[in-house]
């Protein structure tokens, strides 16, 4: 399984070397290709780690004196996120090759080599964050996912785009330092980087080392009060912001910090209650800042602020003993990537075919294309947290959870209301631009849409059938 696990991690890096080699018109379909096989040699470690029981393993990749710097490990956690992130970022690749075209109405440009460079080394560098099985590990890779993220949103070159990229970079590399204090007191203590030595430690110890994730988790995930670069880095081109901004750079927050409760037996509950409280105060300045958003991808940059925070109040509530808190976060974390993803593809199209994506200049977008349409509205549904579609069930045991702790925890009650009373008037807000948006006569924008490519058609589909698969395939996965 390690050479598997290796193989899935340097495979997108050399494509992207090869990918800067090569004309344009064939760097993009190798990208695809590479970005392909990255996504089955995912699936084929997640087959492998089932056939042999779902037995954890961890290997080493690079020691010094015996001591492990890099590593490994594959286990149910490690192995659910790296397909998702991989999967996704293959599908926002293809997706790419035809929305960086001279059919985009919005934006006609076709992507330079750059582009899909950069695309590949930040799944190669997801992919290795993931199954990283040392804090030095998950710092090296973070780093990476920072750079990669400042040519991605500063793809285009204007200053806006330079100043919004370089926004992103200086705020993400703060919120680092929060894991550099982590990795050197948790070796200062244990002599080694190993994450599970954070199960060894006294919980004066713990403290220090979980507020250090915490802070990079913080800046990664763009939680309260480091979440100012997301919004603005809505400047990348769209199937950018479906990739760093709902499906891989905001979920390395949320991952290294569950990958650190994960290894570390019991937490202190202060960290339990600083998480939870962050959480919500997050949750609601990003609905409220959604309130007023006209543009659509602002829009989803601010819900997925607030999606966040609902994985971070289910980890922190995990802090407290709750299995299903932190089964339910995890999830969440699979559910809302295809969700959010399909969502701002969405966005996308809209700009790709009708050559805007505000949302007062759209109506009767299921008329002119019935796809988009459906799309749209499985989206918005699945994010708000409507059964029959993926979102419920992460959302359902997160807060089912809270409700079972306000037991022996009073305070948690309050929290786990708000936030249910959140997520209400979030599915009740994006419907109304349903009802906007999508049925009624065509607006002129919309009426003079262009067709969907093939490659969108298919994205959507394979997104369209996840948004109803994924809960149940986390589930069977944690259990």
């Amino acid at each position: 399984m390690e050479n598997i696990a290796l193989a899935t991690i340097l495979m997108p890096f050399v494509g992207a070397a090869l990918v800067l080699c090569l004309p344009e018109r064939i760097g993009k379909w190798l990208a695809t290709l590479v970005a392909l096989m990255a996504s089955v040699g995912t699936l084929a470690l997640a087959q492998a780690f089932a056939a042999g029981g779902k037995i954890a393993l961890t290997a080493d990749v690079f020691s010094l004196a015996g001591m492990p710097l890099i590593g490994i490990t594959v286990d149910r956690l490690s192995t659910l996120v790296a397909v998702a992130v991989v999967v996704l970022g293959f599908l926002v690749v293809l997706y790419s090759t035809a929305y960086m075209s001279q059919g985009n109405r919005e934006h006609p440009h076709v992507a330079q080599p750059r582009y899909y460079a950069y695309l590949l080394v930040f799944i190669g560098a997801m992919a290795g964050l993931v199954l990283s099985s040392t804090l030095l590990g998950q710092l090296v890779f973070f780093e990476i996912t920072g750079a990669c993220s400042w040519g991605l949103i500063g793809y285009y070159q204007k200053p806006k785009a330079l100043k919004s990229a370089l926004k992103a970079l200086l705020v993400t590399h703060v919120a680092a330092l929060g894991l550099y204090v982590a990795a050197g007191w948790l070796f200062a203590n244990t002599g080694s980087f190993a994450l599970a030595g954070i199960a060894s430690l006294a919980p004066q110890a713990k403290i220090v080392v979980f507020l250090g994730i915490m802070l990079a988790a913080w800046g990664k995930s763009a939680q309260l009060p480091l979440h100012v670069w997301l919004p603005d880095a809505m400047e990348a081109p769209t199937p950018v912001s479906a990739y760093l901004h709902a499906a891989s750079m905001v979920k390395v927050g949320v991952y290294i910090f569950a990958r650190a409760l994960y290894s570390a037996g019991a937490v202190p509950e202060v960290i339990g209650w600083i998480g939870a409280v962050m959480a919500l105060a997050t949750m609601l300045y990003g609905f409220a800042m959604y309130l007023p958003q006209k543009d659509m991808k602002r829009l989803l940059a601010y819900s997925t602020i607030a999606q966040l925070s609902y994985i971070f109040l289910g980890l922190s509530l995990s802090v407290f003993g709750s299995r299903l808190a932190f089964d339910g976060a995890v999830a969440h974390i699979f559910n809302h990537a295809f969700a959010k993803s399909l969502f701002f593809l969405v966005a996308g199209a809209l700009s790709y075919t009708c050559g805007t994506r505000m949302l007062p200049n759209l109506r009767g977008v299921l008329k002119k294309s019935p796809m988009l349409g459906l799309c749209f509205g499985v989206a918005a549904l699945a994010i708000s947290g409507v059964p029959p579609f993926n979102g419920f069930f992460s959302k359902f045991a997160i807060l089912a959870a809270g409700f079972e702790l306000s037991r022996a925890h009073w305070l948690v009650l309050p929290l786990v209301v708000l936030a249910l009373i959140e997520s209400v008037c979030s599915f009740g807000w994006l419907m109304a631009w349903f009802g906007k948006v999508v049925p009624g006569e065509p607006s002129e924008a919309v009426a003079s849409a262009t067709p969907l490519p093939w490659a969108m058609r298919v994205v959507f589909a394979v997104l369209l059938v996840m948004c109803l698969a994924s809960s149940f395939i986390a589930a069977s996965w944690l259990a």
